[in-house]
């Protein structure tokens, strides 16, 4: 489970989103659960991730984040030669971040 501490620790202040965006871009993107958000059977390319944090509340012991996600979708050409192409994508997630531990979790919210 991926654990966001300077999150964690800019709650509250005008720094986080900065902060959540930067921990999101800069994860190992494999975590996100991107692939359920391709529109085509592509695959994600994991080198153009960009966040947007759309907007954040506290509820007991957990954050709760909603987060834009822009990203590259891959899919695959026809074997007559031709490249693959390359789709923009967007999904927003759920992350929620456990205020004890910094873990979170990340759910593709309903379209």
């Amino acid at each position: 489970m991926p654990k966001f501490p300077n999150s964690l620790q800019a709650w509250g202040t005008d720094d986080f989103p900065r902060t959540l965006k930067n921990e999101i871009e800069t994860m190992d993107t494999g975590i996100l659960p991107l692939q359920a958000a391709t529109t085509r059977g592509g695959l994600v390319d994991d080198a153009d991730i960009t966040a947007v944090v759309l907007k954040s509340t506290e509820e007991g012991q957990f954050i709760h984040v909603g987060v834009g996600i822009f990203f590259t979708e891959i899919t695959a050409a026809c074997s007559c030669g031709e490249e693959p192409d390359a789709i923009n994508g967007y999904c927003q997630l759920q992350v929620h971040i456990d205020k004890s531990s910094a873990e979170a979790e990340f759910h593709v919210a309903p379209a």
